[in-house]
């Protein structure tokens, strides 16, 4: 299993023991305590506490989502404040069209929505008992988006996500892969990040794909566009890799490291930070073509990054890490 993956089932796993426990032993034979127990995330004492697995931009605000249904955003990066969420189910991305509509996606097939920066969420779809991991979620308008999975699983909507039907982006094996992340780009490119080094390429803003497979034998698990509209790509074992003509083809950026990448993020003046496993935190200064490799003393596993007016805010399974 991948990172993503892996980090969910283990903080999960510790997440709801005692939290169930309770719930149970609070109400012994009670099942509307179980049933109750899966509607709202409990409420954190220290919201920038909250294990967090993906992370967006909404405006000048920074949505965080996380485990066991946990969301928390802030508007100066310094200050954290806990959404409404109904829901309990681990969430794995986010994204925002606008300041104010924004959409997050987990296990057990679940979406949600927000029509007020975050603030408070509504349930969209949940498939409890069928074993489906969104991994990704992005939307081209208020109405058409896009939610991608394990083992190829994609999923539409054309009004807003009231409704989602399944659909095959490509054909043959790389159909079935993980899907990982959505990448966004302008005129129109989306891209997925899949595992075996696969990429998925639209460029008619996600309404026809096809398969590119790079030299990689990893998994991709994060992307960004970049402000000169290249394309970098990183995920297991330290592999980058970059495109300067809209995804058709990628080259490999040495990294300098061994470690697994789970965020890219291009700061305002133009550097670029990509952050992984075990402190990893790589800075670019000449457009993602080559990276300085600079370790976090403290050896945490980051899981989002998002810039800032100044450096970035950086989110990780224990909470937020700090703001560079």
């Amino acid at each position: 299993m991948k990172f993503k993956l892996q980090t969910i089932a283990l903080a999960t796993g510790l997440a709801l023991l005692a939290p169930l426990s309770s719930q149970l032993t609070a109400a012994p034979g009670d099942g509307k305590a179980v049933v109750d127990y899966f509607r709202s995330a409990s409420r954190l004492a220290v919201p920038a506490k909250a294990p967090i697995y993906a992370a967006a931009k909404a405006g000048e605000r920074t949505v965080a989502v996380g485990d066991y249904g946990f969301i928390i955003y802030t508007d100066d990066g310094e200050h954290f404040v806990q959404g409404e969420v109904p829901t309990r189910t681990p969430l794995t991305s986010v994204f925002f069209l606008d300041a104010q509509r924004g959409w997050a996606a987990g296990h057990d097939g679940t979406v949600i929505s927000t029509t007020d920066g975050g603030k408070a969420w509504k349930v969209l779809r949940e498939t409890r008992g069928q074993d489906q991991v969104l991994m990704g979620i992005w939307f081209a308008d208020a109405e058409r988006g896009l939610a991608v999975g394990q083992f190829g699983l994609a999923l539409e909507t054309r009004d807003g996500g009231k409704t989602w039907s399944e659909r095959q982006l490509v054909d043959g094996e790389a159909g079935e892969r993980h899907l990982l992340s959505i990448v966004p780009g302008r005129n129109g490119l989306l891209l997925v990040a899949a595992e075996a080094g696969t990429v998925l390429r639209s460029t008619d803003a996600g309404l026809t794909w096809k398969a590119i497979q790079t030299v990689n034998k990893g998994s991709f698990w994060a992307g960004a566009e970049l402000a000169d509209g290249s394309l970098l790509l990183g995920g297991m074992r330290g592999h980058l890799y970059r495109s300067t003509d809209r995804g058709e083809h990628w080259t490999h950026v040495v990294s300098g490291t061994q470690q697994s990448l789970t965020g890219i993020a291009q700061r305002a003046d133009g550097t670029v930070r990509v952050v992984g496993l075990a402190g990893t935190s790589l800075l670019s200064k000449d457009g993602a073509q080559s990276f300085q490799n600079m370790i976090r003393p403290d050896r945490l596993a980051v899981t989002s990054i998002v810039p800032q007016a100044k450096g970035e805010l950086l989110f990780s399974a224990v909470g937020i890490v700090v703001r560079e």
